[in-house]
Protein backbone atom coordinates (compact mmCIF):
# COMPACT_ATOMS: atom_id res chain seq x y z
CA UNK A 1 0.00 0.00 0.00
CA UNK A 2 0.89 3.31 -1.24
CA UNK A 3 2.58 5.49 2.13
CA UNK A 4 0.37 9.09 2.21
CA UNK A 5 1.37 12.09 4.04
CA UNK A 6 0.18 12.12 7.78
CA UNK A 7 -0.95 16.09 8.96
CA UNK A 8 -1.13 16.56 12.67
CA UNK A 9 -3.27 18.90 13.61
CA UNK A 10 -1.12 21.16 15.40
CA UNK A 11 -2.43 24.95 16.39
CA UNK A 12 -5.87 23.04 16.90
CA UNK A 13 -7.94 23.25 20.14
CA UNK A 14 -11.73 22.79 19.31
CA UNK A 15 -12.48 26.67 19.37
CA UNK A 16 -12.94 28.23 16.09
CA UNK A 17 -10.53 31.42 17.09
CA UNK A 18 -6.96 30.20 15.67
CA UNK A 19 -3.73 29.42 17.84
CA UNK A 20 -0.58 31.34 16.20
CA UNK A 21 3.56 30.32 16.73
CA UNK A 22 4.29 31.90 19.80
CA UNK A 23 7.79 30.72 17.66
CA UNK A 24 7.77 33.89 15.94
CA UNK A 25 6.61 38.18 16.97
CA UNK A 26 5.66 40.16 14.24
CA UNK A 27 7.12 43.56 13.07
CA UNK A 28 5.80 45.62 10.46
CA UNK A 29 8.21 47.25 8.39
CA UNK A 30 5.98 48.84 6.54
CA UNK A 31 2.02 48.06 5.29
CA UNK A 32 2.58 50.23 2.45
CA UNK A 33 2.46 48.17 -0.16
CA UNK A 34 5.77 48.50 -2.16
CA UNK A 35 6.79 45.05 -3.20
CA UNK A 36 5.87 41.75 -3.19
CA UNK A 37 9.79 40.81 -3.57
CA UNK A 38 12.04 40.91 -0.57
CA UNK A 39 15.90 40.48 -0.20
CA UNK A 40 18.13 40.94 2.85
CA UNK A 41 21.67 42.01 2.78
CA UNK A 42 23.89 44.38 5.33
CA UNK A 43 23.66 47.45 2.74
CA UNK A 44 25.74 49.77 4.82
CA UNK A 45 28.53 47.60 5.98
CA UNK A 46 27.80 48.06 9.95
CA UNK A 47 27.42 44.25 10.06
CA UNK A 48 23.73 43.81 10.58
CA UNK A 49 21.27 42.88 8.09
CA UNK A 50 19.02 45.20 6.62
CA UNK A 51 15.79 44.43 5.06
CA UNK A 52 15.05 45.75 0.91
CA UNK A 53 11.96 45.63 -0.63
CA UNK A 54 10.89 47.37 -4.00
CA UNK A 55 12.77 50.89 -3.96
CA UNK A 56 13.66 50.60 -0.72
CA UNK A 57 16.16 49.35 1.80
CA UNK A 58 15.37 49.19 5.23
CA UNK A 59 17.86 49.96 8.30
CA UNK A 60 18.45 47.24 11.14
CA UNK A 61 17.70 47.27 14.09
CA UNK A 62 15.32 49.81 13.56
CA UNK A 63 14.55 50.21 10.11
CA UNK A 64 14.65 53.45 9.01
CA UNK A 65 13.61 53.95 5.49
CA UNK A 66 15.89 55.08 2.80
CA UNK A 67 14.99 55.00 -1.07
CA UNK A 68 16.82 53.24 -3.82
CA UNK A 69 14.68 54.35 -6.59
CA UNK A 70 11.51 56.99 -6.81
CA UNK A 71 9.21 55.37 -4.67
CA UNK A 72 5.49 54.39 -5.45
CA UNK A 73 3.04 53.14 -2.86
CA UNK A 74 0.74 50.79 -4.89
CA UNK A 75 -3.26 50.24 -4.52
CA UNK A 76 -3.62 46.47 -3.63
CA UNK A 77 -7.09 46.03 -4.81
CA UNK A 78 -6.00 47.56 -8.62
CA UNK A 79 -2.21 47.75 -8.84
CA UNK A 80 0.82 45.18 -9.18
CA UNK A 81 3.68 46.58 -8.23
CA UNK A 82 7.34 47.04 -10.29
CA UNK A 83 8.88 45.10 -7.98
CA UNK A 84 8.18 41.35 -7.86
CA UNK A 85 11.01 39.57 -6.96
CA UNK A 86 14.31 41.41 -5.03
CA UNK A 87 18.18 39.66 -4.97
CA UNK A 88 20.69 40.86 -3.91
CA UNK A 89 24.90 40.53 -5.19
CA UNK A 90 27.95 42.80 -5.01
CA UNK A 91 27.76 42.83 -9.22
CA UNK A 92 30.97 45.38 -9.42
CA UNK A 93 32.56 43.57 -6.74
CA UNK A 94 33.71 46.46 -5.29
CA UNK A 95 32.74 45.59 -2.10
CA UNK A 96 29.30 47.15 -1.71
CA UNK A 97 26.38 45.14 -1.92
CA UNK A 98 24.08 45.83 -5.05
CA UNK A 99 19.98 45.00 -5.47
CA UNK A 100 18.42 43.10 -8.41
CA UNK A 101 15.15 43.80 -9.18
CA UNK A 102 12.73 41.76 -11.35
CA UNK A 103 9.39 43.43 -12.46
CA UNK A 104 6.42 42.02 -13.64
CA UNK A 105 6.44 38.73 -16.10
CA UNK A 106 7.71 39.40 -19.54
CA UNK A 107 9.38 42.85 -18.30
CA UNK A 108 12.51 44.19 -17.06
CA UNK A 109 14.63 42.99 -14.79
CA UNK A 110 17.38 45.81 -13.28
CA UNK A 111 20.51 46.05 -10.87
CA UNK A 112 20.97 49.12 -8.67
CA UNK A 113 24.42 50.08 -7.74
CA UNK A 114 25.29 50.77 -4.39
CA UNK A 115 27.02 54.36 -3.61
CA UNK A 116 28.25 53.73 -0.56
CA UNK A 117 28.83 56.13 1.16
CA UNK A 118 26.99 58.44 -0.95
CA UNK A 119 23.73 59.86 -1.07
CA UNK A 120 20.72 59.65 -3.54
CA UNK A 121 19.56 56.94 -5.32
CA UNK A 122 21.31 54.20 -6.99
CA UNK A 123 22.02 54.12 -10.05
CA UNK A 124 20.18 51.58 -12.47
CA UNK A 125 21.64 49.30 -15.23
CA UNK A 126 19.57 47.53 -17.35
CA UNK A 127 19.78 43.14 -16.75
CA UNK A 128 17.34 41.75 -18.71
CA UNK A 129 14.34 43.80 -21.65
CA UNK A 130 12.16 40.83 -20.79
CA UNK A 131 12.56 38.70 -17.95
CA UNK A 132 9.26 35.97 -17.76
CA UNK A 133 8.06 33.52 -15.59
CA UNK A 134 6.39 34.29 -12.09
CA UNK A 135 9.42 32.59 -9.79
CA UNK A 136 12.75 33.46 -11.28
CA UNK A 137 15.44 31.92 -9.67
CA UNK A 138 18.33 33.51 -8.50
CA UNK A 139 21.11 30.62 -8.08
CA UNK A 140 24.75 29.79 -9.25
CA UNK A 141 24.46 28.38 -12.17
CA UNK A 142 28.02 27.48 -13.48
CA UNK A 143 29.78 26.69 -10.25
CA UNK A 144 31.74 30.07 -10.28
CA UNK A 145 30.42 31.02 -6.66
CA UNK A 146 28.56 34.23 -7.91
CA UNK A 147 24.46 33.58 -8.27
CA UNK A 148 22.88 34.14 -11.81
CA UNK A 149 19.44 34.73 -12.78
CA UNK A 150 17.37 31.82 -14.24
CA UNK A 151 14.06 32.70 -16.12
CA UNK A 152 13.24 32.92 -19.78
CA UNK A 153 12.67 35.56 -22.51
CA UNK A 154 9.19 35.47 -23.69
CA UNK A 155 9.39 37.65 -26.97
CA UNK A 156 12.63 35.35 -28.26
CA UNK A 157 10.67 31.99 -26.75
CA UNK A 158 13.98 30.94 -25.05
CA UNK A 159 14.45 29.78 -21.14
CA UNK A 160 17.63 31.00 -20.31
CA UNK A 161 20.36 31.90 -17.80
CA UNK A 162 21.83 35.62 -16.94
CA UNK A 163 25.86 34.53 -15.71
CA UNK A 164 26.66 37.59 -13.14
CA UNK A 165 30.17 39.05 -13.68
CA UNK A 166 33.05 37.13 -12.91
CA UNK A 167 35.71 40.29 -13.34
CA UNK A 168 35.92 42.65 -10.85
CA UNK A 169 34.59 46.18 -11.88
CA UNK A 170 32.56 44.51 -14.99
CA UNK A 171 29.17 45.03 -15.66
CA UNK A 172 27.79 42.81 -18.09
CA UNK A 173 25.72 39.64 -17.52
CA UNK A 174 26.37 37.14 -20.54
CA UNK A 175 23.26 35.28 -21.46
CA UNK A 176 23.20 31.43 -22.49
CA UNK A 177 20.67 29.88 -23.83
CA UNK A 178 18.99 26.76 -22.45
CA UNK A 179 16.16 26.00 -24.95
CA UNK A 180 14.80 27.72 -27.54
CA UNK A 181 11.23 27.19 -29.10
CA UNK A 182 7.36 26.37 -28.22
CA UNK A 183 8.84 24.54 -25.65
CA UNK A 184 7.48 24.26 -21.69
CA UNK A 185 8.34 27.09 -19.47
CA UNK A 186 8.77 30.03 -22.20
CA UNK A 187 5.32 31.95 -21.50
CA UNK A 188 5.55 35.03 -20.48
CA UNK A 189 3.51 34.20 -17.40
CA UNK A 190 4.91 31.01 -16.95
CA UNK A 191 4.48 29.02 -13.36
CA UNK A 192 6.77 26.77 -11.71
CA UNK A 193 10.49 26.54 -11.57
CA UNK A 194 13.22 24.54 -9.89
CA UNK A 195 16.72 23.73 -9.98
CA UNK A 196 18.17 20.28 -8.59
CA UNK A 197 20.00 16.94 -9.68
CA UNK A 198 17.88 14.81 -10.86
CA UNK A 199 19.39 11.60 -12.00
CA UNK A 200 22.77 11.59 -9.67
CA UNK A 201 25.04 12.78 -12.41
CA UNK A 202 26.22 15.24 -9.51
CA UNK A 203 25.35 18.38 -11.70
CA UNK A 204 22.04 20.71 -11.04
CA UNK A 205 18.97 20.54 -13.85
CA UNK A 206 16.29 22.96 -14.55
CA UNK A 207 12.80 21.78 -13.54
CA UNK A 208 9.50 23.07 -14.75
CA UNK A 209 6.34 21.71 -14.13
CA UNK A 210 6.40 19.61 -17.73
CA UNK A 211 9.92 18.08 -17.44
CA UNK A 212 13.59 18.94 -16.36
CA UNK A 213 16.48 19.97 -18.28
CA UNK A 214 19.41 17.83 -18.05
CA UNK A 215 22.47 20.52 -17.10
CA UNK A 216 25.40 19.66 -19.13
CA UNK A 217 28.91 19.10 -18.33
CA UNK A 218 29.11 22.91 -19.50
CA UNK A 219 25.97 24.85 -18.63
CA UNK A 220 27.13 27.51 -20.92
CA UNK A 221 26.63 25.02 -24.17
CA UNK A 222 23.06 24.65 -25.79
CA UNK A 223 23.43 20.82 -25.11
CA UNK A 224 20.85 20.65 -22.03
CA UNK A 225 18.20 17.38 -23.15
CA UNK A 226 14.69 17.81 -21.88
CA UNK A 227 13.03 14.73 -20.17
CA UNK A 228 9.34 15.23 -20.02
CA UNK A 229 7.07 14.91 -16.73
CA UNK A 230 4.03 15.20 -14.96
CA UNK A 231 5.23 17.77 -12.09
CA UNK A 232 1.63 18.54 -11.22
CA UNK A 233 0.16 22.37 -11.71
CA UNK A 234 0.87 25.26 -12.10
CA UNK A 235 3.27 26.40 -8.80
CA UNK A 236 5.60 28.83 -7.68
CA UNK A 237 9.04 27.33 -6.52
CA UNK A 238 9.74 23.79 -6.77
CA UNK A 239 12.20 22.13 -4.49
CA UNK A 240 13.74 18.93 -4.40
CA UNK A 241 13.55 16.33 -1.44
CA UNK A 242 13.47 12.71 -0.69
CA UNK A 243 9.92 12.75 1.22
CA UNK A 244 8.91 9.17 2.25
CA UNK A 245 12.87 8.42 3.01
CA UNK A 246 13.33 5.75 0.43
CA UNK A 247 16.64 6.79 -1.03
CA UNK A 248 14.60 8.76 -4.41
CA UNK A 249 14.88 12.44 -4.85
CA UNK A 250 11.33 13.65 -4.70
CA UNK A 251 9.94 17.57 -5.68
CA UNK A 252 7.99 20.04 -3.41
CA UNK A 253 5.67 22.89 -5.04
CA UNK A 254 3.07 24.85 -4.17
CA UNK A 255 -0.07 26.56 -6.06
CA UNK A 256 0.40 30.18 -7.09
CA UNK A 257 -2.82 30.73 -7.85
CA UNK A 258 -5.53 28.16 -6.10
CA UNK A 259 -5.32 25.87 -3.57
CA UNK A 260 -2.63 23.20 -2.72
CA UNK A 261 0.77 22.71 -1.32
CA UNK A 262 2.14 19.12 -2.83
CA UNK A 263 5.10 16.65 -2.98
CA UNK A 264 5.23 14.79 -5.90
CA UNK A 265 6.70 10.80 -5.38
CA UNK A 266 9.34 9.74 -7.72
CA UNK A 267 8.43 5.91 -8.58
CA UNK A 268 9.80 3.33 -11.03
CA UNK A 269 8.35 0.40 -12.47
CA UNK A 270 9.72 -2.69 -13.53
CA UNK A 271 10.70 -1.98 -16.75
CA UNK A 272 12.17 1.06 -14.88
CA UNK A 273 10.56 3.94 -16.67
CA UNK A 274 9.73 6.50 -13.96
CA UNK A 275 6.69 8.15 -13.13
CA UNK A 276 5.24 10.75 -10.24
CA UNK A 277 2.30 10.27 -8.11
CA UNK A 278 1.13 13.67 -6.49
CA UNK A 279 0.24 13.86 -3.34
CA UNK A 280 -1.77 16.80 -1.07
CA UNK A 281 0.31 18.25 2.03
CA UNK A 282 -2.13 20.84 2.64
CA UNK A 283 -5.39 22.83 0.76
CA UNK A 284 -6.63 25.20 3.60
CA UNK A 285 -5.28 28.09 2.23
CA UNK A 286 -4.91 29.50 -1.86
CA UNK A 287 -2.40 31.36 -3.17
CA UNK A 288 0.95 30.19 -1.94
CA UNK A 289 3.03 31.97 -4.63
CA UNK A 290 5.92 32.06 -2.46
CA UNK A 291 7.66 28.88 -0.87
CA UNK A 292 10.88 28.43 0.83
CA UNK A 293 12.52 25.14 2.46
CA UNK A 294 14.32 25.87 5.49
CA UNK A 295 14.96 24.06 8.97
CA UNK A 296 12.80 25.96 10.89
CA UNK A 297 13.13 24.42 14.15
CA UNK A 298 16.93 22.91 14.18
CA UNK A 299 16.11 19.87 14.04
CA UNK A 300 17.95 18.75 10.60
CA UNK A 301 15.06 18.38 8.38
CA UNK A 302 14.28 20.89 5.83
CA UNK A 303 10.39 22.66 6.68
CA UNK A 304 8.26 24.32 4.41
CA UNK A 305 7.66 28.15 4.54
CA UNK A 306 4.43 29.41 2.57
CA UNK A 307 1.23 31.52 3.17
CA UNK A 308 -1.52 33.27 0.75
CA UNK A 309 -0.40 35.69 -1.46
CA UNK A 310 -2.90 38.33 -0.73
CA UNK A 311 -4.66 39.78 -3.95
CA UNK A 312 -2.56 38.17 -6.39
CA UNK A 313 -4.75 38.63 -9.37
CA UNK A 314 -6.55 41.99 -7.26
CA UNK A 315 -9.20 39.71 -5.84
CA UNK A 316 -9.90 37.28 -8.99
CA UNK A 317 -8.59 34.23 -7.53
CA UNK A 318 -10.19 31.17 -5.70
CA UNK A 319 -10.11 32.06 -1.43
CA UNK A 320 -9.09 36.10 -2.34
CA UNK A 321 -11.05 37.32 0.66
CA UNK A 322 -9.98 34.28 3.08
CA UNK A 323 -7.35 35.61 5.33
CA UNK A 324 -3.65 35.82 4.15
CA UNK A 325 -1.92 33.73 6.27
CA UNK A 326 1.23 32.45 7.11
CA UNK A 327 2.71 29.10 8.04
CA UNK A 328 5.72 26.67 8.42
CA UNK A 329 4.93 23.11 7.92
CA UNK A 330 7.53 21.10 10.61
CA UNK A 331 8.76 18.30 8.75
CA UNK A 332 9.35 14.75 9.64
CA UNK A 333 10.77 12.36 6.97
CA UNK A 334 8.93 8.63 7.61
CA UNK A 335 7.48 6.02 4.88
CA UNK A 336 4.58 7.69 6.20
CA UNK A 337 5.73 11.31 6.18
CA UNK A 338 4.53 13.85 8.46
CA UNK A 339 3.72 17.69 7.78
CA UNK A 340 2.74 19.45 11.41
CA UNK A 341 1.34 22.64 9.81
CA UNK A 342 2.30 25.80 12.14
CA UNK A 343 0.48 29.16 12.33
CA UNK A 344 2.71 31.73 12.05
CA UNK A 345 0.06 34.63 11.12
CA UNK A 346 -3.04 35.29 9.89
CA UNK A 347 -2.91 39.16 8.12
CA UNK A 348 0.15 39.70 6.07
CA UNK A 349 0.48 36.15 3.74
CA UNK A 350 3.85 36.26 1.56
CA UNK A 351 4.73 37.59 -2.12
CA UNK A 352 6.59 36.39 -4.93
CA UNK A 353 9.32 34.82 -2.63
CA UNK A 354 9.68 33.90 1.22
CA UNK A 355 13.13 34.54 2.74
CA UNK A 356 13.92 32.65 5.64
CA UNK A 357 17.30 33.75 7.09
CA UNK A 358 18.80 34.34 11.05
CA UNK A 359 19.07 38.37 10.10
CA UNK A 360 19.63 39.33 14.23
CA UNK A 361 22.70 36.39 14.45
CA UNK A 362 20.58 34.86 17.68
CA UNK A 363 20.92 31.50 16.26
CA UNK A 364 17.29 31.03 15.02
CA UNK A 365 15.92 31.48 11.74
CA UNK A 366 13.87 34.29 10.76
CA UNK A 367 10.80 35.17 8.18
CA UNK A 368 10.81 38.04 5.97
CA UNK A 369 8.32 38.66 3.20
CA UNK A 370 6.49 41.30 1.35
CA UNK A 371 3.20 41.52 -0.54
CA UNK A 372 0.34 43.96 -0.75
CA UNK A 373 -0.30 44.32 2.82
CA UNK A 374 3.20 45.56 3.30
CA UNK A 375 6.65 44.38 4.69
CA UNK A 376 7.14 42.01 7.70
CA UNK A 377 9.81 40.45 9.67
CA UNK A 378 8.79 37.41 11.88
CA UNK A 379 11.69 37.62 14.71
CA UNK A 380 12.05 33.58 15.96
CA UNK A 381 11.77 33.62 19.68
CA UNK A 382 13.24 31.32 22.27
CA UNK A 383 11.61 28.30 22.46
Amino acid sequence: MMALPVFLPAQQTGTAKPVFDARFKKNTITSDFISEGVAVADINKDGKTDIIAGAYWFEAPTWAKHEIAQPKVYAPATEFSNSFLNFTLDVNQDGWTDVIRISLPGEEAVWYENPGTHTGHWKMYMLLTNAGNESPAFEDIDGDGRADLLCNDPIAKELIWMQSPVVKGDTNWQRHIIAKGDIPATGRYAHGLGRADMNGDGRKDIIVIGGWWQCPLNPAQNTWEFHPADFGKDCSQIYALDVNADGKTDLISASAHNYGIWWHERTAAANGSISWQHHTIFEKFSQSHGLALADINADGHPDLVTGKRYFAHNGKDPGALEPSVLYWFEFKPAKEPVWIPHMVDDNSGVGLQVVVQDINRDGRVDIITANKKGVYFFEQQPF
